[in-house]
Protein backbone atom coordinates (compact mmCIF):
# COMPACT_ATOMS: atom_id res chain seq x y z
CA UNK A 1 0.00 0.00 0.00
CA UNK A 2 0.71 3.69 -0.43
CA UNK A 3 0.32 5.77 2.59
CA UNK A 4 0.97 9.11 3.81
CA UNK A 5 1.15 9.73 7.35
CA UNK A 6 0.49 13.43 8.05
CA UNK A 7 1.78 15.03 11.55
CA UNK A 8 5.72 13.52 12.34
CA UNK A 9 5.31 13.72 16.33
CA UNK A 10 5.42 10.38 18.78
CA UNK A 11 2.78 8.33 16.84
CA UNK A 12 3.39 9.64 13.21
CA UNK A 13 6.87 8.90 13.52
CA UNK A 14 6.72 5.76 15.16
CA UNK A 15 3.39 4.66 12.68
CA UNK A 16 5.74 5.56 9.54
CA UNK A 17 8.76 3.39 10.42
CA UNK A 18 6.53 0.66 11.22
CA UNK A 19 4.53 0.45 8.58
CA UNK A 20 7.48 1.08 6.03
CA UNK A 21 9.45 -1.88 7.84
CA UNK A 22 6.24 -3.78 7.14
CA UNK A 23 6.72 -3.32 3.17
CA UNK A 24 4.72 -0.10 2.60
CA UNK A 25 5.37 2.89 0.14
CA UNK A 26 5.15 5.49 2.94
CA UNK A 27 5.75 9.27 3.10
CA UNK A 28 5.72 11.21 5.98
CA UNK A 29 4.04 14.67 6.19
CA UNK A 30 5.13 17.63 8.89
CA UNK A 31 5.37 21.50 8.95
CA UNK A 32 8.27 21.37 10.96
CA UNK A 33 11.00 21.41 8.65
CA UNK A 34 13.65 21.04 10.64
CA UNK A 35 12.04 17.30 11.55
CA UNK A 36 11.20 15.86 8.23
CA UNK A 37 15.50 16.95 7.46
CA UNK A 38 16.41 15.29 10.29
CA UNK A 39 13.88 12.44 10.15
CA UNK A 40 15.20 11.83 6.19
CA UNK A 41 18.68 11.88 7.48
CA UNK A 42 17.75 9.06 10.03
CA UNK A 43 18.29 11.09 12.96
CA UNK A 44 15.12 10.64 15.31
CA UNK A 45 14.37 13.64 17.85
CA UNK A 46 13.31 11.25 20.29
CA UNK A 47 14.21 7.90 22.15
CA UNK A 48 12.39 5.19 21.65
CA UNK A 49 14.02 1.72 21.69
CA UNK A 50 13.96 0.18 18.16
CA UNK A 51 12.80 2.96 16.09
CA UNK A 52 16.01 4.27 14.91
CA UNK A 53 17.11 1.54 13.75
CA UNK A 54 13.87 0.71 12.03
CA UNK A 55 13.94 4.24 10.28
CA UNK A 56 17.49 3.81 9.14
CA UNK A 57 16.24 0.36 7.50
CA UNK A 58 13.05 1.62 5.75
CA UNK A 59 15.22 4.51 4.47
CA UNK A 60 17.78 2.57 3.13
CA UNK A 61 15.32 -0.25 1.22
CA UNK A 62 13.72 3.08 -0.07
CA UNK A 63 9.96 2.58 1.50
CA UNK A 64 10.04 5.67 3.36
CA UNK A 65 10.42 9.11 2.78
CA UNK A 66 9.64 12.79 4.80
CA UNK A 67 8.47 15.77 2.95
CA UNK A 68 7.90 19.31 4.09
CA UNK A 69 4.18 19.91 3.67
CA UNK A 70 4.52 22.71 1.23
CA UNK A 71 7.06 20.25 -0.85
CA UNK A 72 4.77 17.75 -1.82
CA UNK A 73 3.49 19.25 -4.93
CA UNK A 74 7.21 20.06 -6.17
CA UNK A 75 8.32 16.30 -5.26
CA UNK A 76 8.54 13.99 -8.38
CA UNK A 77 7.36 10.84 -6.56
CA UNK A 78 3.98 12.80 -5.57
CA UNK A 79 2.44 13.58 -9.04
CA UNK A 80 -0.74 15.14 -8.88
CA UNK A 81 -3.61 12.60 -7.80
CA UNK A 82 -1.08 10.31 -6.33
CA UNK A 83 0.12 12.41 -3.80
CA UNK A 84 -1.34 10.40 -1.15
CA UNK A 85 -1.70 7.29 -2.37
CA UNK A 86 -4.10 4.64 -0.35
CA UNK A 87 -4.51 5.85 2.95
CA UNK A 88 -3.18 9.20 4.46
CA UNK A 89 -2.86 8.83 8.22
CA UNK A 90 -3.67 11.73 10.51
CA UNK A 91 -1.40 11.79 13.39
CA UNK A 92 -1.43 15.26 14.66
CA UNK A 93 -1.32 16.65 17.70
CA UNK A 94 -4.68 17.57 19.62
CA UNK A 95 -3.57 19.46 22.67
CA UNK A 96 -5.87 20.49 25.61
CA UNK A 97 -7.23 24.00 25.26
CA UNK A 98 -7.59 26.01 28.96
CA UNK A 99 -10.81 25.16 29.30
CA UNK A 100 -10.27 21.54 28.76
CA UNK A 101 -11.25 20.41 25.54
CA UNK A 102 -9.13 19.56 23.04
CA UNK A 103 -8.02 21.90 20.25
CA UNK A 104 -8.00 20.20 16.84
CA UNK A 105 -6.70 22.99 14.96
CA UNK A 106 -3.98 20.75 13.51
CA UNK A 107 -6.31 18.18 13.06
CA UNK A 108 -8.67 20.08 11.07
CA UNK A 109 -5.85 21.59 9.06
CA UNK A 110 -4.54 18.09 7.83
CA UNK A 111 -7.66 17.44 6.45
CA UNK A 112 -8.09 20.26 4.68
CA UNK A 113 -5.20 19.49 3.35
CA UNK A 114 -5.35 16.02 2.14
CA UNK A 115 -8.65 17.54 0.76
CA UNK A 116 -6.73 20.45 -0.71
CA UNK A 117 -4.45 18.25 -2.59
CA UNK A 118 -7.07 16.68 -4.78
CA UNK A 119 -6.24 12.91 -4.62
CA UNK A 120 -7.59 10.20 -6.05
CA UNK A 121 -10.66 8.36 -3.67
CA UNK A 122 -8.30 7.43 -0.29
CA UNK A 123 -9.29 6.98 3.10
CA UNK A 124 -8.06 9.10 5.88
CA UNK A 125 -7.77 7.33 8.86
CA UNK A 126 -7.41 9.06 11.78
CA UNK A 127 -4.74 8.50 14.58
CA UNK A 128 -5.21 11.55 16.23
CA UNK A 129 -7.01 11.62 19.81
CA UNK A 130 -10.28 12.84 18.97
CA UNK A 131 -13.17 13.98 21.40
CA UNK A 132 -15.98 11.70 20.61
CA UNK A 133 -18.40 12.37 17.84
CA UNK A 134 -15.66 14.75 16.55
CA UNK A 135 -15.59 12.15 12.80
CA UNK A 136 -19.48 12.15 12.21
CA UNK A 137 -20.15 15.56 14.17
CA UNK A 138 -20.14 18.49 12.18
CA UNK A 139 -16.57 19.38 13.86
CA UNK A 140 -14.43 17.39 11.27
CA UNK A 141 -16.36 14.14 8.94
CA UNK A 142 -19.53 16.53 7.87
CA UNK A 143 -17.59 19.85 6.95
CA UNK A 144 -14.82 18.55 5.71
CA UNK A 145 -14.99 15.45 3.58
CA UNK A 146 -18.80 14.61 2.79
CA UNK A 147 -19.31 14.88 -1.30
CA UNK A 148 -15.87 14.56 -1.88
CA UNK A 149 -14.17 10.78 -2.61
CA UNK A 150 -12.45 10.72 0.91
CA UNK A 151 -13.69 7.58 3.35
CA UNK A 152 -13.00 8.38 6.99
CA UNK A 153 -12.10 5.70 9.54
CA UNK A 154 -10.90 6.02 13.07
CA UNK A 155 -7.76 4.06 14.01
CA UNK A 156 -7.01 5.29 17.80
CA UNK A 157 -3.57 4.34 18.97
CA UNK A 158 -2.61 2.66 21.92
CA UNK A 159 1.36 3.21 22.35
CA UNK A 160 2.78 3.44 25.43
CA UNK A 161 6.62 5.14 25.69
CA UNK A 162 9.58 2.72 25.70
CA UNK A 163 7.54 0.14 23.92
CA UNK A 164 6.02 2.01 21.49
CA UNK A 165 7.47 -0.19 18.59
CA UNK A 166 6.23 -3.46 20.10
CA UNK A 167 3.06 -2.19 20.86
CA UNK A 168 2.36 -1.23 17.24
CA UNK A 169 3.23 -4.52 15.88
CA UNK A 170 1.94 -6.78 18.49
CA UNK A 171 -0.77 -4.93 19.86
CA UNK A 172 -3.66 -6.03 22.24
CA UNK A 173 -6.26 -5.10 19.59
CA UNK A 174 -6.68 -3.26 16.75
CA UNK A 175 -9.74 -0.79 17.02
CA UNK A 176 -11.61 0.11 13.55
CA UNK A 177 -14.46 2.73 13.22
CA UNK A 178 -16.68 3.35 10.28
CA UNK A 179 -19.70 4.62 8.98
CA UNK A 180 -22.30 2.15 8.79
CA UNK A 181 -22.09 -0.66 5.43
CA UNK A 182 -18.12 0.70 4.94
CA UNK A 183 -16.76 -2.25 4.14
CA UNK A 184 -14.34 -0.52 2.11
CA UNK A 185 -12.18 1.34 5.05
CA UNK A 186 -11.94 -1.65 7.16
CA UNK A 187 -10.62 -3.82 4.33
CA UNK A 188 -8.26 -0.78 3.80
CA UNK A 189 -7.71 -0.45 7.42
CA UNK A 190 -6.94 -4.36 7.91
CA UNK A 191 -4.47 -4.11 4.41
CA UNK A 192 -2.22 -1.82 6.46
CA UNK A 193 -1.80 -3.99 9.44
CA UNK A 194 -1.32 -6.94 7.48
CA UNK A 195 0.97 -9.33 8.93
CA UNK A 196 0.13 -8.14 12.34
CA UNK A 197 -1.70 -10.92 14.53
CA UNK A 198 -4.52 -9.30 16.79
CA UNK A 199 -7.87 -9.46 17.43
CA UNK A 200 -10.09 -6.81 15.23
CA UNK A 201 -12.48 -4.85 16.57
CA UNK A 202 -15.00 -3.32 14.16
CA UNK A 203 -17.50 -0.26 15.57
CA UNK A 204 -19.06 2.80 14.53
CA UNK A 205 -16.92 6.16 14.07
CA UNK A 206 -18.04 7.38 17.94
CA UNK A 207 -17.48 3.94 19.24
CA UNK A 208 -14.01 3.75 18.66
CA UNK A 209 -13.05 7.48 19.70
CA UNK A 210 -14.72 6.24 23.10
CA UNK A 211 -12.45 3.65 23.30
CA UNK A 212 -9.48 5.96 23.31
CA UNK A 213 -11.06 8.18 26.10
CA UNK A 214 -12.11 4.96 28.11
CA UNK A 215 -8.60 3.74 28.28
CA UNK A 216 -6.95 6.92 28.54
CA UNK A 217 -9.62 7.84 31.48
CA UNK A 218 -8.77 3.84 32.86
CA UNK A 219 -5.12 5.28 33.52
CA UNK A 220 -6.51 8.54 34.97
CA UNK A 221 -8.53 6.50 37.24
CA UNK A 222 -5.27 4.94 38.49
CA UNK A 223 -3.53 7.97 39.16
CA UNK A 224 -6.50 9.53 40.81
CA UNK A 225 -6.95 5.92 42.76
CA UNK A 226 -2.86 6.57 43.90
CA UNK A 227 -3.65 10.44 45.01
CA UNK A 228 -6.17 9.13 47.36
CA UNK A 229 -4.22 6.93 49.22
CA UNK A 230 -1.82 9.52 49.40
CA UNK A 231 -4.47 11.75 51.11
CA UNK A 232 -5.34 8.44 53.39
CA UNK A 233 -1.70 8.12 54.17
CA UNK A 234 -1.28 12.04 55.45
CA UNK A 235 -4.78 11.08 57.72
CA UNK A 236 -3.03 8.23 59.40
CA UNK A 237 0.45 9.06 59.27
CA UNK A 238 1.56 7.15 56.75
CA UNK A 239 3.78 8.12 53.61
CA UNK A 240 3.58 7.84 50.04
CA UNK A 241 6.11 10.43 49.21
CA UNK A 242 7.76 8.30 46.41
CA UNK A 243 9.65 11.54 44.38
CA UNK A 244 11.25 12.52 47.99
CA UNK A 245 12.01 9.03 50.10
CA UNK A 246 15.38 9.68 49.08
CA UNK A 247 15.46 12.64 50.33
CA UNK A 248 14.08 11.93 53.61
CA UNK A 249 16.32 8.93 53.83
CA UNK A 250 19.31 10.65 53.22
CA UNK A 251 18.50 13.29 56.17
CA UNK A 252 18.07 10.51 58.36
CA UNK A 253 21.53 8.66 57.49
CA UNK A 254 23.44 12.13 57.36
CA UNK A 255 22.46 13.11 60.47
CA UNK A 256 19.73 15.69 59.20
CA UNK A 257 21.79 18.33 57.19
CA UNK A 258 23.36 17.22 53.46
CA UNK A 259 24.66 20.26 52.75
CA UNK A 260 28.16 19.42 50.74
CA UNK A 261 27.19 16.11 50.89
CA UNK A 262 27.92 14.20 47.01
CA UNK A 263 24.98 12.44 45.58
CA UNK A 264 24.99 10.15 42.22
CA UNK A 265 21.80 10.25 40.81
CA UNK A 266 21.32 7.20 38.37
CA UNK A 267 18.45 7.33 35.76
CA UNK A 268 16.81 10.67 35.24
CA UNK A 269 13.67 9.20 32.61
CA UNK A 270 10.55 8.76 34.33
CA UNK A 271 11.27 4.93 32.96
CA UNK A 272 13.60 3.12 31.01
CA UNK A 273 13.50 2.70 27.55
CA UNK A 274 12.25 6.88 27.00
CA UNK A 275 13.99 9.79 27.09
CA UNK A 276 10.79 11.56 28.93
CA UNK A 277 11.52 13.38 31.50
CA UNK A 278 8.36 14.99 31.81
CA UNK A 279 7.01 14.67 35.60
CA UNK A 280 10.62 12.54 36.08
CA UNK A 281 10.75 12.12 40.42
CA UNK A 282 14.26 12.58 39.53
CA UNK A 283 13.45 16.34 38.59
CA UNK A 284 11.97 17.24 41.73
CA UNK A 285 14.40 14.85 44.09
CA UNK A 286 17.32 16.67 42.39
CA UNK A 287 16.35 20.19 42.87
CA UNK A 288 15.45 19.31 46.85
CA UNK A 289 18.92 17.89 46.96
CA UNK A 290 20.83 21.13 45.59
CA UNK A 291 17.97 23.24 47.30
CA UNK A 292 19.77 21.70 50.47
CA UNK A 293 23.11 22.41 49.74
CA UNK A 294 23.85 18.92 48.34
CA UNK A 295 26.43 18.22 44.99
CA UNK A 296 24.65 16.18 42.64
CA UNK A 297 25.94 14.35 39.91
CA UNK A 298 23.80 11.80 37.23
CA UNK A 299 23.55 9.38 35.04
CA UNK A 300 20.72 8.21 32.25
CA UNK A 301 21.73 7.01 28.93
CA UNK A 302 19.26 8.43 27.37
CA UNK A 303 17.56 11.17 28.87
CA UNK A 304 19.96 13.57 29.73
CA UNK A 305 19.54 16.08 26.53
CA UNK A 306 16.30 16.26 27.58
CA UNK A 307 16.31 16.82 31.42
CA UNK A 308 19.49 19.21 31.06
CA UNK A 309 16.90 22.35 30.39
CA UNK A 310 15.21 20.99 33.52
CA UNK A 311 18.05 20.82 35.93
CA UNK A 312 20.16 23.24 37.84
CA UNK A 313 23.48 24.38 36.16
CA UNK A 314 25.18 22.86 39.19
CA UNK A 315 24.38 19.66 38.32
CA UNK A 316 26.71 17.26 36.23
CA UNK A 317 25.79 14.63 33.85
CA UNK A 318 28.16 12.34 33.11
CA UNK A 319 28.80 9.21 30.90
CA UNK A 320 28.53 6.57 32.76
CA UNK A 321 27.31 4.64 35.97
CA UNK A 322 31.30 4.57 37.49
CA UNK A 323 31.20 8.44 36.73
CA UNK A 324 28.10 9.09 38.54
CA UNK A 325 29.63 7.37 41.86
CA UNK A 326 32.72 8.74 41.59
CA UNK A 327 34.00 9.93 45.17
CA UNK A 328 30.08 10.32 46.39
CA UNK A 329 28.83 8.87 49.59
CA UNK A 330 25.61 7.90 48.22
CA UNK A 331 23.93 6.97 44.78
CA UNK A 332 20.11 6.86 44.58
CA UNK A 333 18.49 4.81 41.80
CA UNK A 334 15.58 6.09 39.91
CA UNK A 335 15.28 4.58 36.87
CA UNK A 336 15.77 0.83 36.66
CA UNK A 337 17.61 0.89 33.24
CA UNK A 338 19.32 -2.68 32.41
CA UNK A 339 22.44 -1.19 31.81
CA UNK A 340 22.58 0.37 35.44
CA UNK A 341 20.88 -2.33 37.34
CA UNK A 342 23.20 -4.93 35.34
CA UNK A 343 26.75 -2.54 36.28
CA UNK A 344 29.86 -4.30 38.01
CA UNK A 345 28.82 -2.88 41.42
CA UNK A 346 31.88 -4.21 42.98
CA UNK A 347 33.84 -0.97 40.39
CA UNK A 348 31.19 1.15 41.78
CA UNK A 349 31.99 0.47 45.38
CA UNK A 350 35.63 1.27 44.74
CA UNK A 351 34.38 4.40 42.97
CA UNK A 352 32.34 5.52 46.19
CA UNK A 353 33.80 6.75 49.55
CA UNK A 354 32.18 5.67 53.20
CA UNK A 355 29.54 5.10 54.35
CA UNK A 356 28.95 3.71 50.27
CA UNK A 357 25.19 4.25 50.72
CA UNK A 358 23.01 2.88 48.10
CA UNK A 359 19.33 4.06 47.86
CA UNK A 360 17.07 1.70 45.19
CA UNK A 361 14.22 3.65 45.08
CA UNK A 362 13.05 0.54 42.33
CA UNK A 363 13.98 -1.90 44.29
CA UNK A 364 15.87 -3.49 41.03
CA UNK A 365 19.35 -4.68 42.80
CA UNK A 366 19.69 -7.54 45.20
CA UNK A 367 19.74 -6.57 48.75
CA UNK A 368 22.04 -9.47 50.34
CA UNK A 369 24.57 -8.97 47.28
CA UNK A 370 24.76 -5.38 47.67
CA UNK A 371 25.21 -5.63 51.39
CA UNK A 372 27.98 -8.32 50.92
CA UNK A 373 29.86 -5.57 48.33
CA UNK A 374 30.26 -3.16 50.99
CA UNK A 375 27.11 -0.58 50.37
CA UNK A 376 24.75 0.00 52.84
CA UNK A 377 21.77 -0.57 50.61
CA UNK A 378 18.43 0.59 51.74
CA UNK A 379 15.21 -0.58 49.28
CA UNK A 380 11.75 1.06 49.43
CA UNK A 381 9.35 -1.03 51.91
CA UNK A 382 11.28 -3.71 51.71
CA UNK A 383 11.65 -5.76 55.24
CA UNK A 384 14.98 -6.67 57.16
CA UNK A 385 18.38 -7.23 55.94
CA UNK A 386 20.27 -9.86 57.80
CA UNK A 387 23.43 -8.65 57.99
CA UNK A 388 23.07 -5.26 56.44
CA UNK A 389 21.86 -2.17 56.77
CA UNK A 390 18.00 -2.98 57.24
CA UNK A 391 18.02 -4.99 60.00
CA UNK A 392 15.70 -4.23 63.30
CA UNK A 393 18.37 -2.29 65.34
CA UNK A 394 19.12 -0.26 61.64
CA UNK A 395 18.28 3.64 62.18
CA UNK A 396 16.67 2.39 59.17
CA UNK A 397 14.09 0.38 60.27
CA UNK A 398 11.08 3.53 59.82
CA UNK A 399 11.63 2.79 56.21
CA UNK A 400 10.05 -0.61 56.16
CA UNK A 401 6.85 0.61 56.92
CA UNK A 402 6.56 3.36 54.66
CA UNK A 403 4.25 2.10 51.67
CA UNK A 404 4.81 3.46 48.02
Amino acid sequence: MKITVVGLGYVGTVAAAALAGAGHDVLGIDIDRSRTDMLGAGCVPMYEPGLEERIEAALRAGTLRFLHRDDVAEDPASSAGQALGDVALIATGTPPTHGGGADLHQVRAAVGWVKSTRPRELTVVMKSTVPHGTGTGRELLESELRGTSIRYASNPEFLREGRAVDDWEKPDRIVIGVEPDDTRSVDTVKRMYAGIDAPCMVTDITSAEMIKYASNAFLATRISFINEIASLCDTVGASIDERLLPLHALRQRFGGAIEGLRVGILGLAFKPGTDDVRDAPSLDLIRALVDEGAEVQAFDPEAMKSARPNLPSSVQLVEGVEEAANRTQALVLLTEWDSIVQSDWRVVARCMIPPRLVFDGRNALDPAEMNRLGFEYVGVGRGPVRGGIQDGSSPWSVMQGLVV
